[in-house]
């Protein structure tokens, strides 16, 4: 009699719970307050201009710096999320990170905001690769994986378009420091639920530890966005040429490294996968266009239209809506559908919305903007979702930690160039097209000629007749790179679309 063969059951995922669902109410808790983190000072920056004085650099450093710490050091936290305990790290970056909040509102001048802002960016690299290698360890089923991804996704790319509007309510009843406090009640609810219902999460096998790596990877990440920044502020071309080379050479180097070590910290053979590395570079040029989209918007509806800050942070409402309606709605509908086809819709729906503004102009009522802005948060939202779900679906669970923070970065080098990429071109068609009133002291002239804000602070100081022609040229010519930038935006996301059709075209539902 032959021995029995036995049969081979196929291995079904366990479902999650109500203690996971409940983990992942804590986990969004960290990343809207990331996300907002981002955006925040859209709204806060006229009254920083007044308060503080800023240069043109510095107002740009205060808002970039952030994301230029926590793009440069993002894969490295990853991995030692990987190596030391994903829940252990989100908890360290949550302390420092409600800490450093309280130094930031409290700054007495422009040097130490930008310092806290570095903070902010160093323990925020703690948290946002946690949240989402957490989410991989936590829920097991791919279809209430893909949903708690929508839900981090809706949350991560809402809470970008949330910042502004918290910033206009705060606004409305406090000074601007109070943009940053915001910080410390939501985290406080994560450092007591997290250790409760979150389990702990590394790689069982790590290798060992890789400095070296580290600092190639932080020595390729910020030199670049740094290159970036001064192109954006007008500085010498051979500094921001100099620190793109030291950048490439040492993501060149950084390469080479983790192709020689058996446990690299981070396997860049994944981006040899068109889906791994397409979802990628659709979330970078996504964020890049929602951030570029706030970034001036929020400025013209508070500076040129004048509405109050919290007027103008409910004219995004809706596209905040549609960001997170989108994102989740996509879920049941990527079932049935190519990803990369929901995807490249998605994306053209936020060119479309780009294409309104540039259409319509600077003088467009502000139902426009509200309409566009729906338009590019319903596709933002949309493509997000399925990008990340995409991404974590790539990697074995035991190196989620390095994968999300490729994800991450994607989001923090968007951020920046939506600042620095299409804000500076606005800021730089501002300065082109900028006729100033004769009268202004030499100072004042260096102020208007700064930013739109800064136009703004003079003109409040000056009153009378001179100021009010200094608001006039301002406003003009603030609104003369608007239409240019839009257009510029809408190409953006059009090269998202082309990405995604034809990287993603081996991704199915079922990934």
């Amino acid at each position: 009699m032959s021995p029995s063969v036995p049969s081979v059951v196929p291995t079904v995922a366990p479902r999650a719970g109500s203690r996971e669902w409940a983990a992942l109410v804590v986990l969004m808790l960290p990343v809207l307050l990331v996300s907002i983190d981002n955006t925040v000072l859209s709204f806060a920056l006229p009254e920083i201009s007044t308060a503080l004085r800023p240069s043109a650099a510095a107002q740009l450093w205060i808002v970039d710096v952030y994301s230029l710490v926590l793009a440069g050091l993002l894969v490295a936290m990853g991995s030692l999320g990987d190596r030391f305990g994903r829940r252990r790290l989100l908890l360290i970056g949550a302390t420092g990170f409600a800490a450093v909040s309280v130094l930031a509102a409290l700054s007495p001048t422009a040097e130490v905001l930008i310092g806290a802002r570095a903070a902010l960016g160093f323990f925020g690299a703690m948290i946002m690769p946690a949240t989402l290698s957490l989410l991989r360890s936590t829920f097991l089923d791919r279809d209430q994986r893909r949903l708690a991804i929508a839900v981090w996704a809706s949350g991560f790319a809402a809470g970008s378009a949330l910042g502004p509007i918290v910033g206009g309510v705060l606004l409305e009843h406090f000074a601007w420091g109070s943009v940053f406090l915001v910080a410390v009640p939501m985290l406080v609810p994560l450092l007591v639920g997290a250790p409760i219902l979150l389990r702990e999460s590394r790689d069982p096998s790590p290798g060992p530890a890789d400095p070296v790596s580290v600092l190639l990877s932080l020595a390729a990440m910020a030199p670049v966005v740094a290159a970036v920044k001064l192109v954006a502020t007008g500085e010498p071309a051979w500094i921001a040429a100099a620190l793109a080379v030291l950048g490439v050479a040492s993501g060149w180097a950084f390469v080479r490294r983790q192709l020689r070590r058996e446990r690299p910290l981070l396997d860049v053979r994944l981006f040899t996968n068109s889906v791994f590395s397409g979802s990628v570079v659709v979330n970078l040029l996504a964020i890049t266009a929602l951030v570029g989209f706030l970034f001036f918007t929020t400025q013209h509806l508070q500076l040129v239209v004048r509405l109050r800050p919290l007027d103008a942070a409910l004219v995004l409402v809706p596209g905040l809506v549609a960001m997170v309606v989108a994102g989740l709605a996509v879920v049941p509908v990527v079932r049935h559908l190519r990803p990369r086809t929901v995807v490249a819709v998605g994306l053209a729906l936020g060119a479309a919305g780009y294409a309104v503004v540039a259409t319509a102009g600077a003088g467009a009522p502000v139902s426009v903007f509200v309409a566009a802005f729906a338009m590019v948060g319903a596709g933002v939202g949309a493509a997000e979702t399925i990008s990340n779900d995409l991404i974590i679906a790539a990697v074995p669970p035991a190196r989620a930690g390095a994968a999300s923070a490729v994800s991450e970065t994607a989001y923090e080098v968007g951020a920046v160039l939506g600042t620095a990429g299409l804000g500076s071109m606005v800021t730089a068609v501002y300065r082109g097209a900028l006729v100033l009133p004769d009268g202004l002291s030499p100072a004042d002239a260096e102020a208007v000629r700064g930013t739109l804000g800064g136009a703004a602070s003079v003109a409040e100081g000056l009153g009378g007749p001179l100021g009010e022609r200094v608001t006039a040229a301002a406003t003009a010519a603030f609104d003369s790179g608007l239409v240019l930038t839009a257009g510029a935006g809408a190409g953006v996301m059009l090269v998202a679309v082309v990405v995604a059709l034809t990287a993603l075209r081996r991704a199915s539902s079922s990934d």
